[in-house]
């Protein structure tokens, strides 16, 4: 079944706004006419039927507009991208539409069943496959060219025709999300089915990761206190501490595998499709066919790219590393002066300056990976990936290996070369601390101290102007267009991550510091859920199954806190002296244990399943009467011929 309409359904009485599309100042009339016509055009002509509405204001038309759907519409919509919905039976299925009255809910005129999240990437999905058919430009600018199967709405983000496509806030219910989230300091779990319908799947996900290693770390908080407390130079002690830690690393992100399956399924996500990736938007290339599809789009060499790549990216990491390694030796420099102060002044400023040093490192290394998380994205696009996965693994790995070597190689050398404890300990407590602190008035509080400001002006002026009965969509599109925009979870997967490797990779040296990560991630739940709700624009939902990338980035780590523990135990004086004669016999010893811990690590990996038994089952079940199904399909086909 397919809805047609006309032109003149933009203007229809129940006309909902569900995204703003914001067109640059001098866009050409012809240009308008023609976008504006292929988004509300008929499917079988290549548009997407939609609706829209030019956003009126008191000046006029402004070159923004609203972009909705017809109830039915969306539905088709769903079953295109396959959304996945529970059924009467309370089982989980691909929804379609000639099956709709068997999913729970449902009823022709309840309009809530797909939440305005799911709706927004229905219309989101539908305006990004919007294609060129015969078009060789985009009406107006002869500069913008365009070939068949070219995304429209790329060309025209590219040719900065189009400024920026948004979902717009759903103001009662992000009321009643603030207030339930966020509202009240309260202990309890995060409403992270509300997050999920109001965000999507991947902003929920976060929130669910950061809530559960929250919880997962209170243990080894609560073990590190007395350690911290009463055993400050006693090593032995720290082994069990250290192992602990090991084997807790191990277990905390098998079961994280498991809550991930739960929500996933019941979100529906875990039994979506992944569809066929198309050509990232800023790919580029000689016009060519897709062996795979068969359509006409981009080319470009892999061999332009690897060479890209291994002559030009990785000459460049490299030669961040080694500045990264020179910036260290500028702090050892600063630690030795410090000290140098210390002993021959001897007074409580010369033992604050012993902090100095960390703190300025600490602020230096904030910097140093703000700047170069730039200068990789840069060089990722320039490589040129015809997949976002390809452009985001790429991406991902330069960052984490930069951080891991910005963040981490000081701690690494103090502790194998300088072998000095106290140093150590110091200097991990400096970075730690510091390092929150920046990020919570990077991220947060001086975004939305900004964002704030910007509110009132706006106010003020909506104030102060004569006002007809659409001001309220006007000031809230006016207002939100203007906030920041939400670049995904990656830079709140990367915190967690090098916290993760501050807790765990020096675990028997500074018990304190899952206390003060459990510290701050109680004030990022908090603050992550204010930026999301109150500093940056509504983000599209994106559905997603799992963290991705950033569950092997963590288990990576637990596995490298293996050896660097195993190591800082053996180097304690107190097993030193286990083996007077021979150290040889330590090495050997420290490595037995090492790979006796990985061992047990992998064996609990293995043992553990990623999902719990009765997803499973359900999953099963699901997959034997999709066969079912096909079967049937193929008896009937061969009973026609």
């Amino acid at each position: 079944v397919v809805e047609s309409w006309s032109f003149l359904d933009t203007v229809e009485s129940n006309f909902r706004p569900l995204v703003v599309i914001e067109l640059a100042k001098g866009t050409k009339e012809e240009t308008i006419e023609w976008f504006t016509k292929r988004i509300v055009d008929k499917k079988a002509n290549g548009g997407a039927q939609l609706l829209i509405k030019p956003l009126v204001t008191e000046n006029g038309v402004e070159n923004i507009y609203l972009v909705g759907a017809s109830h039915l519409r969306l539905l088709l919509g769903a079953e295109t991208v396959g959304l996945v919905k529970e059924c009467s039976d309370n089982s989980m299925r691909t929804f379609t539409y000639s099956s709709r009255k068997t999913f729970k809910d449902f009823a022709d005129d309840n309009h809530n069943f797909l939440t305005m999240a799911e709706c927004q990437y229905i219309i989101k999905h539908e305006l990004e496959n919007l294609r060129a058919k015969n078009e060789k430009i985009i009406p107006g600018y002869p500069q913008a060219k365009l070939y068949p199967g070219k995304s429209i709405v790329r060309r025209l983000l590219t040719s900065g025709i189009l400024v920026q496509i948004f979902p717009l806030h759903d103001r009662e219910e992000l009321k009643k999300l603030r207030h339930s989230w966020y509202g009240r300091v309260k202990v309890g779990y995060q409403p992270l089915d509300d997050i999920r319908c109001y965000f999507g799947e991947t902003i929920a996900l976060y929130f669910g990761f950061l809530e559960y290693f929250t919880f997962a770390l209170i243990p080894m908080a609560v073990i590190g206190i007395p350690y911290y407390v009463f055993a400050w130079e006693d090593y032995d002690k720290y082994v069990m501490f250290a192992t602990f830690n090991l084997l807790w690393s191990t277990v905390i992100l098998e079961v994280w595998k498991r809550i991930c399956s739960i929500l996933t399924y019941r979100w529906g996500t875990l039994l979506m499709k992944r569809q066929f990736e198309e050509p990232r938007p800023g790919f580029h290339g000689v016009l060519g066919v897709n062996p795979v599809t068969g359509r006409e789009e981009p080319v470009y060499s892999s061999l332009k790219r690897q060479l890209r790549i291994y002559l030009v990216s990785l000459p460049f990491v490299c030669l961040c590393l080694y500045f990264s390694l020179y910036v260290m030796m500028i702090y050892f420099d600063l630690e030795q002066w410090a000290l140098d102060y210390h002993k021959e002044n001897e007074s409580n400023f010369s033992s604050l300056m012993l902090y100095v040093p960390s703190i300025i490192y600490a602020v230096v290394i904030e910097i140093m990976n703000r700047i170069y998380r730039y200068a990789a994205e840069f060089l990722t696009s320039w490589e040129n990936h015809r997949l976002e996965s390809s452009y985001q693994n790429h991406l991902i790995l330069k960052v984490l290996v930069f951080n891991f070597l910005n963040c981490f190689a000081s701690l690494f050398y103090i502790a194998f070369v300088l072998f000095d404890m106290k140093l150590l300990r110091q200097s991990l407590a400096t970075l730690l601390i510091t390092s929150q602190i920046l990020n919570q008035f990077a991220e947060s509080l001086l975004p939305y101290w900004l964002q704030k400001r910007y509110n009132r002006r706006m106010k003020k002026l909506m104030c102060s102007q004569k006002t007809d009965r659409d001001l309220s969509i006007a000031e809230q599109v006016n207002m939100e267009k203007e906030m920041g925009t939400y670049l995904g979870t990656f830079d709140d997967y990367l915190e967690l991550f090098l916290q993760f490797g501050y807790v765990s990779l020096f675990s028997c040296v500074y018990p304190l510091a899952a206390v003060f990560a459990v510290l701050n991630n109680i004030t990022e739940i908090y603050s992550d859920a204010l930026k999301m709700c109150r500093v940056y624009k509504r983000p599209f939902a994106e559905p997603t199954a799992n963290i991705g990338v950033w569950q092997l980035a963590f288990e990576t780590m637990s596995v490298i806190s293996v050896v660097t523990n195993c190591i800082l135990i053996g180097m304690s004086p107190q097993v030193d002296a286990l083996f007077p004669d021979s150290k040889m016999d330590l090495v050997l010893t420290v490595a037995l244990v090492e790979h006796l811990l990985l061992a047990i690590k992998f064996i609990m990996a293995f043992v553990i399943p990623d999902k719990p038994r009765d997803i499973q089952m359900k999953l099963a079940k699901l997959e034997f009467e999709s066969l079912e199904a096909l079967k049937q399909q193929v008896r009937v086909f061969q009973m026609q011929l």
